[in-house]
């Protein structure tokens, strides 16, 4: 039997028991509700609990199965470890011994313990790490890492995949995850979890608008505040794999690491791949998961510390038309309504009038404005607000500058690579050179303007993608798979722009929401959801993505009435109550709007404002309702639930009317709430409860958490804004 010993680690309401063997990594015994003090001899036979007996007629007979299952341990699963030498051996690593290291650091927010275990294979040449990491949150973080040991002479290393995993209990019998497409993103998916794996995968070398965001493994029917559920996510920008497994053995595993195409990775001697951070969340009901998440970010040291100003996007409002005198009249209109950041979308630089050309030119273009934008910012800051300017740094045009100038920067397979969408190419960021003309152009206008904000776009797919230009200090070659490096890349140019600039916010914005993860959040301060402002389409998508990130990093918009990827026609009421949730903005032509609508949204932007400090702060919840219910209740309660704002959102037709009391989650039972309307009811209201009157009514908190109000009825595609406040 192989040495072992057991450690007992305890962070954000979490405990994680690990078996620490000699033979292999870590092997998770439990992973969930924390489990108070345990002594050794609990320790001890926590791992006795678990050993399995497998029968006479099997040869698998090892019972601990480790973050990474290997085919020598018994495990006839997919490994965790593909990879193989270029002679074709070593295609099975097979470590001797494995050391743990158990240690406190600091982290953000706190402390995390973190298990280091390096497993050393004498015979193929190669050393296998994990990291794994319990969070101040209670998160889960794991990665892995494979180095190649070999001497001089030895064939390279080529890394196939690299898949680390936790075990979820056994009772977690249904899957949840997510997809979409472009304008309609992160739409949750339910499947059992049967025998089988279920593989979600990314190909574009980005997120992906179908990104699983979570993969949750849960009791069966589990909701928002009922039913323990795990869940991982891979914090990563490029290709992507997660999966959920569930083979003969019994276990059920839930994995994820990066996607890699044949030839990506290939190590020399002393070289070494360490996979992006695979992380996990738990808890008894998806908004306890999502707590942990949100809380996790908020720790993060690119997490804006500053109010999120209210801005206005000028795409939607002029698109590719652009010129000094409109621009200034919109920022007039937007400066009276309370907008805070004028941002200037595509359109202002080289031969950008369409989608055809100047991609890659990040130069102001002397057409459209002949004295440049500096006269444009001048008026934006006289206003009071700041300055926000739109690129695509990744992406070219072949008609452009820059391509004709650099032709080998344009990321391609060596055949023509694949088709082009928006008539775009892509960049590669590693190419001698291509970095630092990015750095240097954005650097130039960010001081010459002095920008406060950039909307950072990526709006095609990163496919049949190689290098053109080798980078030797990079170790990128000629014609090799660019996804991997291009990702690093995107990150220190991001990193470098912010240590230059740290005032400097930035978006991440893809096609809308294509990229949206836990790897590019932490380089960039905001997210842009979807290109969907239709605030009925909004209200999914805002809620699956609010399951990753806290409101304040999520891009939601105030389009115009009549939306201009649906055509749907919607109030301002509505559409100003769904955008409220979050990073609050306006992409509409407010020159073209009415006075009551510009009336209406004004007042929406003071309550945002009001209440700030609360819906960027608290934490989010949502009450359990039926899944033909068409009324959504999603709320934002204050850390020390001293107050909440809950939005009561009808998307349809209730099927029963009317309805039963709903409960309004989050509050403290022990407290007594007054219960009012935040914003008064939209026009057109006929049928009001009783406590929308303007005192509102008064009640214990431990009535308004299990039974709760009687809602008035709201119109399809209305919602009532409620303000809870401790008395």
């Amino acid at each position: 039997m192989p040495d072992s010993r057991s450690v007992h680690l305890r962070r954000g309401g979490t405990s994680l028991v690990l078996g620490l063997l000699s033979d292999r990594h870590p092997v998770v015994r439990h992973w969930g509700e924390d489990l108070g003090e345990l002594d050794d001899g609990a320790l001890a036979d926590i791992g006795l609990a678990q050993n399995m007996s497998t029968g006479s007629n099997q040869s698998w007979t090892a019972p601990d199965l480790p973050v990474l299952p290997l085919p020598h341990l018994g495990w006839s699963a997919r490994p965790a470890v593909l990879l193989h030498r270029a002679d074709g051996s070593a295609f099975s690593v097979h470590p001797e011994t494995v050391t743990h290291d158990v240690e406190t650091v600091d982290a953000p927010g706190g402390q995390a313990d973190v298990v280091t275990s390096t497993a050393t294979d004498p015979v193929h040449g190669i050393e296998l790490t994990t990291v794994l990491r319990l969070e101040p949150t209670g998160l889960v973080r794991l990665r892995a890492e494979v180095t190649d040991t070999a001497g001089p002479g030895a064939a390279a290393l080529e890394i196939d995949e690299l898949t680390p995993v936790l075990p979820v209990p056994s009772d977690a019998t249904e899957l949840l995850d997510m997809t979409g497409h472009h304008a309609f993103e992160r739409q949750p998916v339910r499947t059992p979890f049967n025998p089988g794996t279920r593989l979600r995968e990314s190909w574009e070398g980005r997120t992906g608008h179908d990104a699983a965001t979570w993969l949750a493994a849960g009791t069966s029917g589990f909701g928002w505040r009922r039913g323990r559920v795990h869940a991982v996510h891979l914090a990563w920008s490029g290709n992507t794999r997660v999966l959920a497994s569930h083979p003969q053995q019994g276990h059920r595993l839930l994995g994820g690491g990066e996607l890699l195409q044949p030839g990506e990775i290939v190590l020399g001697p002393g070289q070494s791949y360490a996979t992006p951070w695979l992380v996990g969340s738990w808890g008894e009901g998806l908004d306890a998961l999502v707590a942990r998440a949100h809380a996790h970010v908020r720790a993060l040291p690119s997490y804006p510390t500053r109010p999120r100003p209210v801005l206005l996007n000028t795409w939607e409002a002029v698109y590719f038309k652009h010129d000094l005198r409109t621009l200034k009249a919109l920022a007039d209109e937007a400066a009276a309504i309370g907008i805070e950041r004028f941002v200037v979308d595509d359109g202002w630089f080289g031969s950008r009038r369409g989608d055809t050309s100047g991609l890659g030119d990040w130069q102001v273009s002397a057409e459209v404005w002949p004295t440049g934008l500096e006269p444009l910012a001048e008026h934006v800051r006289a206003l009071g607000m700041e300055m926000g300017l739109w690129f695509e740094p990744e992406m070219v045009n072949l008609d452009s500058d820059l391509a004709r100038s650099h032709p080998e920067w344009v990321l391609s397979d060596g055949a023509g690579g694949a088709i082009e969408h928006r008539h775009q190419r892509v960049l590669d960021l590693t190419a001698p050179g291509a970095w630092d003309y990015l750095y240097q152009a954005i650097s130039d206008l960010v001081e010459r303007l002095g920008l406060a904000y950039i909307k950072w776009d990526h709006n095609s797919t990163v496919l049949a993608a190689g290098h053109m230009a080798p980078n030797a200090a990079l170790g990128t070659r000629y014609g090799a798979p660019a996804v991997h490096e291009q990702t690093l890349a995107l990150y220190r140019l991001l990193d470098a722009l912010h240590e230059r600039f740290p005032d400097l916010e930035i978006e991440s914005c893809c096609g809308g929401g294509g990229r949206i993860d836990l790897g590019i959040i932490e380089h960039t301060q905001r997210v842009w959801t979807s290109d969907c402002n239709d605030a009925h389409d909004r209200a999914n998508i805002n809620r699956g993505t609010m399951t990753l990130l806290p409101p304040e990093l999520i891009g939601t918009h105030v389009g115009a009435g009549c939306d201009h990827t649906t055509l749907r026609s919607l109030d301002i009421s509505f559409r100003a109550a769904t955008a409220l949730w979050g990073h609050m903005g306006v992409e509409w032509d407010l020159l073209s709007a009415t006075d009551a609508d510009k009336q209406g949204l004004a007042e929406l932007i003071d309550l945002h404002k009001q209440l700030r400090p609360l819906l960027h702060a608290g934490t989010v919840v949502h009450a359990d309702v039926d899944e033909d219910d068409a009324v959504r209740i999603q709320g934002v309660v204050a850390p020390d639930r001293s107050e909440a704002l809950y939005g009561l959102t009808s998307l349809g037709q209730a099927l029963t009317w009317p309805g039963s009391p709903r409960p309004l989650p989050g509050l403290d039972p022990g407290r007594t709430y007054r219960v009012r309307l935040a914003a008064p009811l939209y026009e057109g209201h006929v049928y009001r409860a009783a406590w929308t009157r303007p005192e509102g009514v008064v009640l214990p908190g431990s009535y308004l958490v299990t039974t709760g109000l009687s809602l008035p009825v709201i119109h399809p595609d209305h919602s009532l804004l409620v303000r809870v406040t401790a008395v």
